[in-house]
């Protein structure tokens, strides 16, 4: 039942639609509707948020007019998701209602309902929860709408993330189906023995007694590989009271399910089909993995006061390389082609682990079925944030966790549960019921409390703090739940967002759009910290100087302490960064910004999270003329090193780009996931550049498999990364590659593609360094013209 349905707004007068009815989608939101109608104008443009924000505290009627197919046995209408409160009526007849976003009902048609001809199904859809906060759930939130508190929702649109929208509509889709005689109810299969491929299976027969005797049809077929079926049939007789079956069997020639980069992902499709003896039966398909994930405890052995962060995939000890995941838009426009975008993104920059974290949702089936497909790994929280679990309504929370347990749990994916973000108690009554809830419901997951919690660390020293960039080289922790520098979008976004007038205002008006989409609105001196920031790279003379100063900060804030977490493994279980993607176009912590166009930082997490790489830990950012001794190490996630000989190779370039020093390490065969190969030393004459690069490389074979480059010293005079001695470049443009070859006689620093459409675009690798005569193929899909730059290429 979904697509065109049509939206009315409430009249107090007559307690019902206003007059004007205009087309809407489901699933959707209001304020999408509205604005496809052209009542609203586009909220992410300009300062539209605040027209958009008024329709959220009204009243909406969505109604859908259709038939009734003439030869209908049972039928039932099923809501799959309604944000936030609603009634229901069906011609006429008020026949259901429910609060909580994340919760489905249905309701089946009867006979009292039904008429001949068309049918209306009428929704009247509440307001958004609104309630002005006296200091909860912290002093941050006082005199702000913590309605959200109120209800279960996600609440990173409650004008604290970029947006002050809250979300309301049918945000799910709306389905009419065939009722079955006998129902397959919450069919779960886990994994047994990973080795044997030997899982369990339980499912429910919803219906009476005598209608639950027939057959049972098991048919497991691969799903993303070519391999046997495999197949079991049941006789279920009416002597059998108990409604829920349990088996347990072998898969023949079974292949596992991998996280990224360490295999493929196999999965299955499991078909159940019951015949009853008697009446229409049902049909229920799952997709599943074998696999087994433990996460027990760090190299000191069991702390009660510490979890067990060590993470075990199929009996294969690994660093779990992460990132933090938003929701991927504020007006609930959730369509696998855009999930589809970012999450490529995520597997291509090498990220195994993503944390759908407590002010997002109990992410969707589109979610989890890339996440399944692409070998990405999902921690996820409830939602619930900053102790609200304390207060949000019991039996709303309990029957989202219950809902979406069952509903997300067959899925290889997902690895743990968590209680929600950043609650500074996670205890109590709600916390109880989650943890209770991952055991009786699932029992094959860990359930985390919070994050963080436990050993965990999340930190903003360095933005929020207003701390040196060098803090970061400093962050250590078992996990490492968030971190992170917000940054601009690259300045072809941000002409997306920005009105045409105030492209060339610079310095940003104090009340105009760019600082408005800001992490806080600008009310927290945004626009100071982030040019905080842009003053240790390059004057803050222009929207694009603006733009490249924060997505430096950004970048340079980031890869260390991911290199750094990657070299502290098994001490160190794993890392997530702050974050992914963003809800809505704005200046964020997102390496990938709303439209799905990358950043700079995007390419150096995929240098810091590549399986093989080697990587130079640094004391200090900009230590000036000062020696330097700093440790080297390589990263093998994938044992590519086994049987090969290696080389690292680490030089420095000084500020005329001639190289200082260079020193190799050499070995050959596998390490075991990290190892320190030596030192890099520099003595004082030799450091005294600015700025000082640093070039690290990894052969194997002689072949060339890695190459990042740091840099150091740039504070001392603000921009010289970028008025480096000149070379060329030429590229020449080929179906599915571009080819770059640098002419000079110096290195090419920095070498980027670049493009209005750039979120039409996926680059191989971008912002890297280019030796003198060096030609280098870069896989680039989509038709889009780029253009070519580099730090010191005119």
């Amino acid at each position: 039942m979904d697509d065109q349905w049509f939206i009315a707004e409430h009249s107090e007068e007559t307690n019902g639609p206003a007059g004007e009815w205009w087309p809407a989608v489901v699933p959707g939101s209001v304020h999408t509707a509205l604005m496809n109608a052209g009542i609203i104008p586009d909220p992410y443009v300009g300062k539209n948020d605040s027209i958009a924000r008024a329709q959220s505290f009204r009243t909406w009627w969505i109604k859908k007019e259709f038939e009734i197919p003439a030869d209908f046995a049972a039928m039932r209408i099923v809501f799959n998701g309604v944000c936030d409160s609603c009634t229901v009526w069906f011609n006429g007849h008020q026949i259901a209602d429910n609060q909580g976003m994340f919760t489905s009902f249905e309701f089946d048609l009867t006979d009292k309902v039904l008429r001949k001809g068309r049918s209306t199904l009428l929704v009247r859809l509440e307001s958004a929860p609104y309630r002005i906060s006296t200091g909860e759930p912290n002093p941050y939130w006082i005199g702000m709408n913590v309605g959200w508190m109120d209800t279960v929702i996600f609440n990173n649109v409650y004008g604290w993330h970029y947006i002050d929208v809250p979300a309301t509509g049918i945000w799910r889709t709306v389905v009419l189906e065939e009722k079955p005689h006998v129902e397959i109810k919450n069919p779960f299969i886990a994994t047994k023995d990973y080795m044997t491929g030997t899982m369990n299976l339980s499912a429910e027969l919803e219906g009476g007694v005598h209608e639950r005797e027939g057959t049972l049809r098991i048919e497991i077929e691969p799903d993303n590989f070519e391999g046997n079926s495999f197949g079991i049939e049941y006789e279920v007789r009416p002597s059998e009271n108990e409604p829920e079956l349990h088996f347990e069997f072998q898969i023949p020639e079974h292949r596992l399910w991998w996280p990224n980069g360490l295999g493929d992902p196999h999965l299955y499709r499991m078909t159940l089909n019951f015949m009853p003896k008697k009446g229409i039966g049902d049909r229920k398909q799952v997709i599943f993995g074998i696999r087994k994930v433990q996460f027990g405890p760090l190299p000191g052995g069991p702390d009660p006061e510490i979890y067990n962060w060590a993470l075990q995939v199929n009996g294969r000890a690994l660093f779990a390389k992460g990132t933090n995941w938003c929701t991927i838009d504020a007006l609930m426009r959730f369509d696998k082609r855009r999930y589809a975008r970012f999450m490529d993104m995520a597997r291509r920059s090498h990220i195994q682990l993503m944390r759908a974290w407590g002010a997002g949702l109990p992410e969707t089936d589109e979610f989890y079925d890339l996440a399944n497909r692409m070998g990405i790994m999902i921690y996820q929280e409830w939602p619930t944030a900053w102790d609200s679990h304390k207060v949000q309504p019991i039996p709303i929370l309990e029957k989202t966790v219950r809902q979406n347990m069952m509903r997300l749990r067959n899925h290889p994916s997902l690895i743990q549960w968590g209680g929600g973000n950043e609650s500074p108690d996670p205890t109590g009554v709600a916390i109880d019921m989650m943890g209770r809830l991952s055991y009786e419901l699932d029992g094959t997951r860990a359930f985390r409390r919070t994050q963080p919690w436990g050993g965990s660390l999340n930190n903003y020293d360095v933005y929020w703090g207003r701390q040196s960039l060098d803090r970061n080289l400093q962050l250590e922790s078992p996990f490492l739940g968030e971190f992170g520098l917000a940054s601009a979008p690259n300045l072809e976004s941000v002409k997306k967002y920005i009105p045409r007038h105030e492209w060339g205002a610079w310095p940003p008006p104090p009340f105009g759009t760019f600082a408005h989409k800001t992490p806080v609105f600008n009310r927290n001196e945004d626009m100071s910290r982030l040019s905080h920031y842009v003053a240790d790279f390059i004057d803050n003379s222009s929207m694009a100087a603006f733009v490249l100063g924060t997505q430096l900060a950004q970048t340079t804030g980031l890869r260390h302490t991911l290199e750094l977490a990657r070299t502290r493994w098994p001490e160190a279980a794993g890392v997530a960064f702050y974050k992914l993607n963003d809800n809505c176009p704005s200046v964020s912590w997102s390496i990938v910004d709303w439209y799905g166009a990358p950043k700079l930082a995007y390419y150096f997490v995929q240098d810091a999270y590549s399986p093989l790489a080697a990587v130079v830990l640094l004391d200090g950012l900009n230590p000036g003329d000062s020696p330097m001794e700093a440790p080297v190490f390589i990263l093998d996630d994938s044992s590519c090193l086994a049987g090969q000989n290696w080389e690292v190779e680490v030089t420095a370039f000084g500020s005329t780009l001639r190289e200082v020093k260079k020193t190799s390490f050499r070995g050959r065969g596998a390490i075991h996931v990290r190892r320190q190969v030596g030192q890099f030393s520099l003595t004082k004459e030799q450091m005294n550049h600015t700025p000082l690069f640093i070039v690290s490389e990894l052969r194997l074979e002689g072949a060339l498999r890695y190459r990042s480059f740091y840099w150091l010293n740039y504070l001392a005079d603000r921009g010289c990364l970028f008025r480096l001695p000149r070379t060329t470049l030429q590229s020449e443009r080929h179906p599915g590659k571009i080819t770059i070859r640098n002419t000079g006689s110096l290195p090419a620093v920095g070498v980027n593609m670049s493009s209005p459409h750039s979120d039409e675009l996926t680059i191989e690798d971008n912002f890297f360094w280019m030796n003198p005569g060096e030609t280098r193929e870069v896989d680039i899909s989509g038709d889009r013209d780029v253009s070519l730059q580099a730090w010191n290429v005119d």
